[in-house]
């Protein structure tokens, strides 16, 4: 097939094994977009096109072009606002992303997170280098099991399901809010549904793992962080925009609550700024999913619904955007692997 090829800012030895880049270049005819020259090679080669990997914007006018489309691919791996979904929908052209990729990774790094503020494990760590280390029962005095604990899932998508496969063997009673899903699907995946103010009232532990929208922008803010049991641990692993973070670090500089955060609205964060002396607050400068391998599977699945869509068959490896719910979708476009 031809493929145009512009995965900036991505690049192909991030997202391919050796092996996977060069089974991509060898079975495929690939016209490489040198930013330079993006818009003339665009309006070239589009009408030839059967696939493209991009993440730069793609109108109805530009769409219209390539009369020979069979799928789009973003191996950004969000679904930004810079496609025509309907466009798209109406020639049925599949839009995909390999979204899965980074669960497992953040999830693992989340359950971490969890687990040390749970145990106070990085703060004993600097207060026994600091040689203010407490022994015994007397540097245990705010610690709690993450074992048999109320936890609470915001959010059911990828990421939220990695989060569940990550507490297996931790016995918890597992609390979820996703107004996107049905009460069915949760309880049949072993959840109690709820709503999100009794999620954030009876968990000890609460995940977010939601997709940003146009609805839940801020949507953890003080009036909803109130709801928190005192003590409660809440750690942040989608996207910054879901909370307002002035809020958050008015509450765990408080006391009130615990949080642990991989993602922040201003990235990188300003040497000055607050949050860097937070208290309370344990801090991962958006690591959590950045791992080679995770990246390497970007390449894995799109070659496997590529070999699909190759013999006329379905996509079956890559998410496929949902016109009733893409453009609802407001993730913030990433700048650096």
């Amino acid at each position: 097939m031809k493929i145009l090829f512009d995965p900036w800012p991505r690049t192909a030895n991030e997202i391919f094994s050796e092996e996977d880049q060069r089974k991509f270049f060898a079975e495929h005819e690939i016209f490489e977009i040198d930013p330079m020259q993006a818009d003339s090679q665009y309006a070239e080669w589009l009408p030839q096109m059967d696939v493209i990997i991009s993440q730069q914007a793609l109108d109805s006018s530009r769409l219209a072009a390539a009369t020979k489309l069979k799928a789009i691919f973003n191996v950004e791996t969000n679904f930004l606002p810079n496609v025509d979904y309907a466009y798209c929908a109406s020639r049925s052209i599949p839009v995909l992303t390999p979204s899965s990729v980074f669960a497992l990774a953040v999830a693992e790094i989340g359950l971490a997170m969890a687990l040390s503020l749970a145990r106070n494990v990085h703060q004993a760590h600097a207060d026994f280098q600091n040689g203010l280390e407490k022994y015994g029962l007397e540097g245990n005095q705010d610690a709690e099991l993450l074992t048999g604990a109320t936890v609470g899932i915001l959010g059911y998508g990828d990421l939220g399901r990695a989060v569940k496969g990550v507490l297996q063997g931790f016995q918890n009673q597992i609390l979820a809010h996703d107004p996107w899903l049905p009460d069915g699907f949760l309880e049949r995946n072993g959840l109690q549904p709820v709503g999100l103010e009794q999620l954030l009232r009876e968990s000890r532990f609460v995940f977010v793992t939601a997709t940003i929208t146009t609805e839940n922008s801020k949507l953890l803010n003080a009036e909803r962080l109130e709801w928190m049991q005192p003590g409660a641990i809440l750690i942040l692993l989608s996207r910054a925009a879901i909370a307002d973070f002035d809020d958050l670090q008015t509450f765990a500089n408080s006391g009130r609550i615990r949080v642990a955060t991989d993602v922040f609205p201003e990235e990188p964060v300003p040497l000055e700024d607050p949050i860097r002396q937070t208290k309370n607050m344990l801090l991962s400068a958006h690591r959590a999913g950045a791992l080679t391998s995770a990246l390497q599977q970007i390449g894995k699945l799109v070659l496997e619904d590529l070999e699909l869509i190759s013999r006329n068959l379905p996509p079956a490896s890559c998410k496929r955007a949902q016109l009733e719910t893409v453009t609802q979708i407001r993730s913030k476009p990433i700048e650096k692997t």
